[in-house]
Parts: C-alpha cells; structure tokens; sequence
C-alpha cells in the first residue's frame, strides 16, 4: 500500500502533518550544498520540544559542519571497511544499545522487501553479497551528506532516555522535512558507538543512540526514487472496547 493516504476533510494543521509524514524519506543520496547555520538551528528548536519522561530531555547532539565533516566521514568509512562491514554475517557490531536479535515472520519480511527493494534501485542485483555489501558501507561515508547530527543519551536513564531519544529524532526528521532538508536517520554509526565516542571525546557516560545525516537531496541519485510502503491500521491497531 502507499506509505501513507491524506483524507479530503483534514483539518488544515492535521493536513500539513499528514503531508510532512508522507513525503519524508530516509535520504541516500546528498548534494554538497551546506545547511545554513539559522536553518539548522530552526530545525533543532523544532525538536528540542518533543516530549520525553518527567521532561528529563535527555537528548544532547552533536552537528558537523564543512571539513569537520569531510575529516569524520574519511576515518570512518576507512575504520568501517577495515572492520569488515560490508560483510553482513560477520561486521563487529559494538553498539551502547544491543542491536535486534534477529527478525523473524512479518518483520524479517518487511526487513527483506525494503533491502532488496533500495538494492535494485540502486543497481545491485538479488544475491550479490558484495554489492549490497558495498551499498551498506556508504552508511560510513554518510551518503555524501555536508552534515551529521550523534544523538547521546544519559547513561542512568536507561532504555527510556533511549525511547526519549527516539522521540526526539523523528522530531528532528520532521521539523528538517519543513524546512526542505533531507535526512536519513543511521544505526550503522550506533555500531561503531567506540570509534564515534573517540572522535567526538564523548564522556562514556553519553550512550550512542544513533546518528543522522542530512542536508539537501540529490534528486538524480537512484536511491532517492525507492520508497518504502506501510501496513494498514488493521494489521497493527487492536480497539478494545
């Protein structure tokens, strides 16, 4: 199905939501272009009003701008090929929050369609290990973006700053969505939290949630014509009355 469907009779604000929800997508392809300093920071008071648990606001980020950005993504597309990550079954995941154990049913269904589906877009054919493999590494060369945001949370918090944290980040999606700007939010950075927490000299207290990367869609790059789709309400809403 569509990722989403926009009701004739939405009220105007519930209408420019809905909008904002639909056309965002998780971006694999960026211009050079920078992000003015007074739009990232438009985007980021945006956010900074999600809601989070006894309003704790757990989140702090870091932004990268111009060759702050160029010198990360170097080093850790370089750390990340050296580490072996475009080998799926064998990358040395070492997140602060585990990853998923595995998929299985619906999700490892959901998981394969949208794999398969951004491989062909971009080129890489069913089965070709070292392709998708190549494609998952440009996660570390953070698809061309001129900027990436780390999302940290407070040790002590636990698994609710976490959550906290996630609110914050589809927050930040949004609020880059009306403003024009593309993101992509990234877990593979979470992978390599120690390499990220060196770079940055991110106190260990600060756990890595993930990253996002963003700036201006390349609107020529193959990737940024795939989309993923939804289920519909029935297969995940339950009323009980």
């Amino acid at each position: 199905m569509p990722a989403l469907a926009i009701d004739d009779d939405l009220p105007d604000d519930a209408r420019a939501l809905a909008r904002l929800v639909a056309e965002r997508h998780s971006c694999r392809g960026f211009l050079p272009t920078p992000v003015p300093r007074a739009t990232i920071d438009r985007m980021l008071a945006i956010a900074q009003g999600s809601a989070s648990w006894c309003n704790s606001q757990p989140w702090e980020v870091i932004v990268t701008e111009g060759e702050a950005t160029d010198r990360f993504r170097e080093q850790l597309y370089a750390f990340a090929a050296s580490q072996n990550w475009a080998d799926q079954a064998n990358r040395p995941e070492r997140p602060d929050f585990p990853f998923p154990a595995r998929y299985v049913g619906i999700y490892k269904d959901r998981q394969r369609a949208t794999g398969w589906a951004l491989y062909e877009a971009v080129g890489v054919a069913y089965g070709d290990r070292e392709g998708s493999g190549r494609q998952m590494l440009e996660n570390f060369r953070l698809f061309g973006a001129p900027h990436v945001m780390i999302v940290t949370t407070e040790e002590d918090l636990g698994t609710y700053g976490a959550i906290d944290c996630g609110g914050y980040v589809a927050h930040v999606l949004l609020a880059a969505q009306s403003l024009g700007l593309a993101t992509i939010a990234q877990a593979a950075l979470a992978g390599v939290a120690d390499f990220v927490r060196d770079w940055f000299a991110i106190p260990a207290h600060r756990k890595i949630v993930c990253a996002i990367s963003f700036g201006f869609a390349d609107p020529a790059h193959p990737a940024n014509g795939f989309r993923t789709t939804r289920e519909s309400l029935g297969n995940v809403v339950r009323y009980v009355g």
